[in-house]
């Protein structure tokens, strides 16, 4: 079942769900919109092989944070990550999109989960459009959808991300 705004104000109200800082202009119809923070990570271009799970990963990112304005470069690959801190509850999960106006704009993102009983600022990958894109930080970019999972999840999330802030880089 995919949380309404009303379920969402709900969940939000008894602190089921947190997201911190809140702001209400991010519920939306179906989901909560959330605004892209002031890190940013570039994916460079590299001859060098990678050997996942044994190589350190820094050599292949440039990482710096913005001040008013995250200039991205065009056709870029980009970790970027959310404002929000978002504390799931065990019997929700969401699914991760950018809000349409960017999807337009020619930005790509692969599918990305919320997990039930994650809790942290979201890092996400994008592909810019093919033209240099200059967005504010603050500005809404993903939009959340939540769904109701049959029963709770007895293993919540764990994992090696859990409790993450700014963006961060794969981790072995």
């Amino acid at each position: 079942m995919i949380l309404s705004d009303f379920d969402l104000r709900a969940y939000l109200t008894s602190r089921r769900l947190r997201v911190e800082p809140f702001s209400e202009e991010i519920i939306r119809e179906n989901g909560l919109d959330l605004r892209i923070g002031e890190g940013f990570c570039r994916i460079n271009t590299s001859s060098r092989e990678l050997s996942v799970g044994v190589d350190s990963v820094e050599e292949y990112f440039t990482c710096g944070r913005a001040e008013e304005y995250l200039r991205l470069e065009s056709s870029t690959h980009y970790l970027l990550h959310t404002i929000e801190y978002l504390r799931m509850p065990p019997e929700l999960m969401g699914f991760v999109e950018l809000r349409s106006t960017f999807a337009r704009l020619g930005f790509i993102m692969p599918p990305t989960i919320v997990d039930a009983g994650f809790e942290g600022q979201l890092t996400i990958e994008v592909l810019t459009p093919p033209y240099p894109v200059k967005i504010a930080v603050g500005t809404r970019f993903l939009h959340v959808v939540f769904a109701k999972v049959a029963t709770p999840a007895t293993s919540t999330y764990r994992g090696k991300y859990q409790g993450q802030r700014g963006v961060v880089l794969p981790r072995w």
